[in-house]
C-alpha cells in the first residue's frame, strides 16, 4: 500500500478536458482507465449501465450514452457542498474540497477524483466523503446505516486508490437534515478490495484482448435496454439469423409464455366486460354518492364509486393550434421485443 499519484488538478477544467484526463490520463498515455463510477458497472451491479455498454464505450465503438436527466445531475452536483456541510455539522469531522485526479500507486489504470476529503474529529484519521442525493422514494436505501451496493463498491475503490482506511457517505433527500440526511460509514476491507481489483484486472484484460463481457450477470431489463442502445434500430434487408441448437429451450419458453400471456389478456378483457355489465345497475343506484354498503349475515360488501380527475395534454388540439410547439414536444423512442412463433416442419 502506498500513497496515490497526483495526476492533475481538475479545478477550472471544462467537461471535455476532464473526460480526456479521465479516459486516458492528462498526458493521454494510459490505454484504458477505470474510475469510481465504472466499478459497479464492471461488476454488473449498476442500475444504469451494462458491462458490455461500458466496454464498447471504452473501446471507442460506441459514443457515451446521453445523460438521462441533465437537470437531475446538475441538481446533484449543486447539492454536494450542502451534503458535505451538514455531514461536517453532524459528525464534527473536518471536510475539505479536493480537486485533484489521482492514480493508484500499483494499478496505473485505476483513477479517482473524490467528492471530499475528511479528517475524523476523534482520531485525526484521514478519510473520503462521498456526497449523494436522491428522491424520497429512494431514502429507504439509506436507512439504519445501510447504503446501496453500487455506491459501496465505488467508495471501497476510492479508499484503495487513496490509501486511506475510513470512508463515509452524506446522502441527502430533503430539506430537513435532521431527518433527511444519512451519514453511514465503512472501514477499509482488504479482502473486499482484493476482490474488486481482481475483477477490474479482468475488465482491463478484456479490453486489451478484445474480449467483450457477456450479459449473463446483468438484470434482464437493463440488459435489453443496453443492447438497444448498442445496436440501435433493426435494419430491413439483413439476412435471417440461424440460432444454435442450445438456444432451443429459451426460444420455446418464450413462445409458450407469450401464448399464455395472450390467453390471460383475453381473460382479463372478458372479465372487465362482465364487471362493466354488472356495474351499470350499481352506478344507477349510487347516483352522486361515493360509498355504499350491503350487509349480509356473514360480511359487508363495501362499494366505492369515487370520481378521479385526470389531466393530460390534448395532443390533437396542440398540433392544430401550436404546430411548432407540438413538434418540439414530440419524444421519439425506439423499442424492440423478441417474439417467437412456432411453425410446423
Amino acid at each position: 500500500m502506498a500513497a496515490p499519484i497526483v495526476l492533475c488538478d481538475c479545478a477550472g477544467m471544462d467537461e471535455k478536458r476532464w473526460l480526456e484526463c479521465r479516459e486516458h490520463g492528462p498526458k493521454g498515455d494510459i490505454e484504458y482507465t477505470v474510475g469510481g463510477s465504472d466499478v459497479a458497472t464492471i461488476f454488473g451491479l449498476s442500475p444504469w449501465t451494462a458491462p458490455l455498454e461500458l466496454w464498447m464505450m471504452k473501446k471507442g465503438r460506441m459514443k457515451p450514452k446521453p445523460k438521462p436527466n441533465t437537470l437531475q445531475l446538475e441538481m446533484g452536483h449543486l447539492l454536494e457542498p450542502i451534503a458535505a456541510h451538514f455531514y461536517a455539522q453532524r459528525t464534527g469531522d473536518t471536510v475539505t474540497d479536493d480537486t485533484n485526479m489521482y492514480q493508484h500507486a500499483d494499478f496505473p489504470y485505476a483513477l479517482a477524483d473524490v467528492d471530499r476529503r475528511l479528517i475524523r474529529k476523534d482520531t485525526g484519521e484521514p478519510g473520503i466523503l462521498e456526497c449523494k442525493s436522491c428522491t424520497y422514494h429512494k431514502a429507504g436505501d439509506w436507512s439504519d446505516g445501510a447504503y446501496p451496493l453500487y455506491y459501496e463498491l465505488q467508495l471501497r475503490y476510492y479508499l484503495a486508490v487513496m490509501d486511506v482506511n475510513f470512508g463515509a457517505f452524506s446522502a441527502l433527500w430533503g430539506n430537513n437534515p435532521d431527518n433527511d440526511l444519512a451519514t453511514p460509514s465503512l472501514i477499509r476491507d482488504k479482502a473486499k478490495e482484493d476482490m474488486i481489483f481482481e475483477r477490474l484486472d479482468e475488465g482491463i484484460w478484456s479490453l486489451r484482448h478484445d474480449k467483450p463481457p457477456t450479459m449473463a450477470d446483468v438484470k434482464p431489463q437493463l440488459a435489453l435496454e443496453a443492447l438497444g442502445r448498442i445496436y440501435g434500430a433493426s435494419q430491413k434487408g439483413l439476412p435471417t439469423i440461424e440460432f444454435p441448437k442450445k438456444q432451443e429451450h429459451a426460444l420455446r419458453r418464450i413462445a409458450v409464455l407469450q401464448a399464455e400471456n395472450t390467453d390471460l389478456n383475453g381473460k382479463i378483457k372478458k372479465n372487465e366486460e362482465e364487471i362493466e355489465a354488472h356495474s351499470v345497475r350499481i352506478a344507477e343506484l349510487m347516483k352522486a354518492h361515493e360509498h355504499g354498503v350491503l350487509e349480509t349475515a356473514t360480511d359487508k360488501l363495501l362499494v366505492d364509486f369515487v370520481t378521479k380527475t385526470t389531466r393530460r395534454v390534448d395532443s390533437g388540439l396542440l398540433k392544430k393550434t401550436h404546430p411548432d410547439i407540438y413538434q418540439d414536444s414530440l419524444k421519439v423512442s425506439l423499442s424492440r421485443k423478441v417474439k417467437v412463433s412456432i411453425q410446423s416442419a
